[in-house]
């Protein structure tokens, strides 16, 4: 059951879970706050503990607030567009043919017909990105797959406004945000094993941490690389 504790403008959702210890989270992109407690937890009790963390929960939202911000892309020439933690400059081209996107060492050439909408642009730029993703999660699946002994039946790519993943235990099934490909490949790695983790251990349990802290032990640096790194200024759909 969710509840949520209410102090003065913060709303924080409250779940509960079969951990040992209360857990406080703010999430990009907008500072939104959650709190995991120990099934017993009463509620007065989860809200003490949030009052007492206040100061660090403000910190948390003024750095997200702070953050770099993508401003809307228009998807004109000489703008920038990043793609695996790399910044390249697009070129746009115009030909009566299938729109198409190519990549070389400092450019992206987006080819669209004459008078195409910036709506149909960030379209075709949007497929091309799952396609580069399309061909290396595969092989990221496959390798985790070994080393954790479990099996992905399928994954999605899809656009996710508050989220970087996410997991479908009982179908074995895992969710990747597109974003994901303007970041370093290592980070696409963290999410990947950070989901597929999931399907051992469904909730944000110690014994969840416990066997992150054993495959990716670097997991909370690429935590932190990931959210420090620019947001997009687009609403992406949950």
């Amino acid at each position: 059951m969710n509840e949520t504790i209410q102090i003065g403008e913060l709303s924080i959702q409250v779940s509960r879970k079969n951990i040992k210890h209360v857990h406080l989270s703010v999430h990009p992109p907008d500072g939104r706050v959650t709190l995991s407690a120990p099934t017993a937890t009463r509620l007065d009790v989860a809200r003490a503990y949030a009052v007492s963390k206040l100061g660090w929960i403000r910190e948390q939202q003024q750095k997200l607030r702070n953050q770099a911000r993508e401003t809307p892309r228009q998807f004109v020439t000489r703008e920038s567009h990043h793609l695996w933690g790399r910044r390249y400059l697009l070129t746009v081209a115009h030909a009566d043919a299938k729109p198409h996107v190519r990549l070389d060492h400092k450019r992206i050439t987006l080819t669209v017909r004459p008078g195409c909408s910036t709506e149909k642009r960030a379209e075709v730029m949007h497929e091309w990105q799952k396609s580069l993703l399309h061909e290396v999660v595969p092989a990221l699946i496959k390798k985790w797959e070994a080393k954790l002994g479990v099996r992905v039946k399928r994954y999605f790519l899809q656009r996710m406004k508050t989220r970087w993943g996410g997991c479908n235990h009982l179908a074995g099934h895992i969710r990747l945000n597109t974003e994901l490909v303007k970041k370093p490949k290592d980070l696409l790695e963290y999410i990947i094993v950070h989901e597929m983790a999931h399907l051992l251990k469904p909730t944000h349990s110690e014994r969840f941490m416990a066997l992150l802290n054993q495959h990716y032990p670097t997991w909370r640096e690429a935590r932190a690389e990931l959210n420090e790194l620019p947001l997009s200024a687009e609403a992406w759909k949950k």
